[in-house]
């Protein structure tokens, strides 16, 4: 365990509370739904709800990343992530539960995090949405303001011109 905490620090750049979470999150993925393994393609995807230390963990230990498709922004701020297993279609939402002591220094902290029963910092929880499909391939579209090209499902039409989401003018009228 050791030697993959190692290679997690390296790649995030330093050892953390939030990338001990993301390990330890991982690590329940493996024992609690026998998420086993690196995923090469997008058998395995996770739905994060956060974009704090421990994604990078998740990346590091199970292969999940934006750019295969297989690592999701589901953005809520909690400590939570949601594991699906294309190939045996397991799941699970595991969750960080708060609050920890208050009196840990950050260094406790971590050390907490990392040697603390799995149960004591999650729980496991059944996920509020279905797998997502897998990623799709989308005809790359150039904008006709900035001449940029986006995906096509990234596009607006505007007073007849195709527009990127950054050219495209927000339009709100409430809520």
């Amino acid at each position: 365990m050791q030697h993959l905490w190692e290679k997690c620090i390296a790649f995030h750049g330093h050892a953390c509370p939030g990338l001990a979470i993301g390990f330890r999150a991982a690590e329940a993925a493996h024992t609690w739904l026998g998420m086993v393994g690196f995923s090469q393609d997008e058998e395995l995807v996770c739905v994060t709800e956060n974009d704090a230390c421990g994604v990078d963990a998740i990346q590091v230990l199970l292969g999940c990343s934006m750019g295969k498709g297989n690592l999701i922004y589901k953005d809520t701020g909690k400590q939570a992530f949601s594991f699906f297993d294309r190939k045996n279609g397991k799941k699970g939402r595991i969750v960080f539960k708060r609050p920890l002591n208050p009196n840990f220094e950050r260094q406790q902290l971590q050390e907490h995090i990392l040697s603390a029963p799995l149960d004591e910092l999650f729980d496991l929880k059944e996920p509020s949405f279905e797998l997502p499909e897998q990623a799709r391939m989308f005809t790359s579209v150039v904008c006709e303001k900035c001449g940029e090209s986006a995906p096509e499902h990234k596009m607006r039409l505007e007073e007849g011109k195709t527009v990127c989401l950054e050219c495209a003018r927000a339009y709100s009228r409430g809520w």
